[in-house]
């Protein structure tokens, strides 16, 4: 009986395992297919464009690295102390950047968490309620950054005004989804402890949910602070201010070493932020990241 038992099991774990070796070979021949059709997307896209005069991307191969030779050339030219006072020159603009990110993010912090709460259906009970919300946070969330500052230019004029407005708002729609799934996967015991004794929604949320979320809203919106630093920088190609003009006007003149300086200028305050975002989410969420 025991050997019958212990035929029956391994004839099993063979099927199991011949079952699983189809299933890995067909994820295989699936995932190669897919890269295949891309990489003939690719070079298929790059054809038409050469064949409609669009763009020669084979002819323009071999001048790739010509521009960042020309820049780092600019740059060499320019001294160590020329650098420099390029670097102070443009430090205020993104000092400028900076604040707007900050700004933005802040507001978005504030306004997004409030939505957040009444898109949440494990909190609301009406659900005509949380649908408007959402669909409230999709047309936010719907339209780029850049789409918004242009018409805001045309509006306010050239100014970092529009790009606080316009990063506020995408920002907005992006955490209160973010805020939102948070919110439904909490645990509603304590709310629903609060509630049990009289406690009415505003409270349930003051002390039941808050102290839960919080750690990972705060989490979220230092990652969103990065993510928002860059769509400052960006928009000022449309005119709505900081860094961003500045490297709009320096790339129509060409400038290399101030185009250079910028870039680095750049990549460093992201670097930055980046790293002390994640030495304050080790802080603010260390212990129950552990959990």
């Amino acid at each position: 009986m025991a050997a019958h038992l212990a035929l029956a099991e391994a004839s099993r774990l063979a099927e199991i395992s011949q079952a699983y070796e189809r299933v890995a070979r067909r994820r295989t021949l699936y995932t190669l297919s897919l890269l295949g059709l891309c990489v003939l997307s690719i070079f298929g896209g790059l054809f038409v464009a050469d064949q409609a005069n669009s763009g020669g991307f084979w002819s323009g191969l071999d001048k790739f690295f010509d521009y960042p030779v020309e820049l780092f050339m600019g740059a060499y030219e320019e001294g160590l102390l020329g650098l420099f006072a390029l670097v102070l020159q443009y430090f205020p603009y993104l000092v400028e950047t900076v604040n707007i990110a900050l700004v933005s993010t802040l507001l978005a912090f504030f306004l997004g968490g409030a939505l957040s709460f009444v898109a949440s259906r494990n909190l609301v009970s009406n659900r005509l309620a949380v649908a408007v919300m959402r669909r409230v946070m999709d047309i936010f969330r719907a339209f780029p950054e850049i789409v918004i500052a242009l018409l805001l230019v045309l509006i306010f004029g050239p100014s970092p005004v529009a790009a606080v407005i316009a990063v506020t708002t995408h920002t907005i729609g992006a955490l209160a989804k973010q805020f939102s799934e948070v919110n439904e996967n909490c645990d509603l015991k304590a709310a629903e402890g609060i509630r049990s004794v009289g406690g009415n929604w505003m409270e349930q949320i003051r002390f039941g949910i808050l102290p839960q979320v919080l750690p990972n809203f705060l989490s979220y919106t230092l990652l969103r602070l990065e993510v928002n630093v860059r769509a400052s920088a960006i928009l000022g190609f449309v005119g709505a201010g900081g860094l961003g003009a500045e490297l709009k006007m320096v790339v129509d003149w060409n400038y290399g070493a101030d185009i250079l300086v910028i870039i680095f200028m750049l990549v460093l305050s992201i670097t930055s932020i980046d790293y002390l975002s994640g030495w304050m989410r080790q802080k603010l969420i260390g212990q129950t990241g552990q959990v």
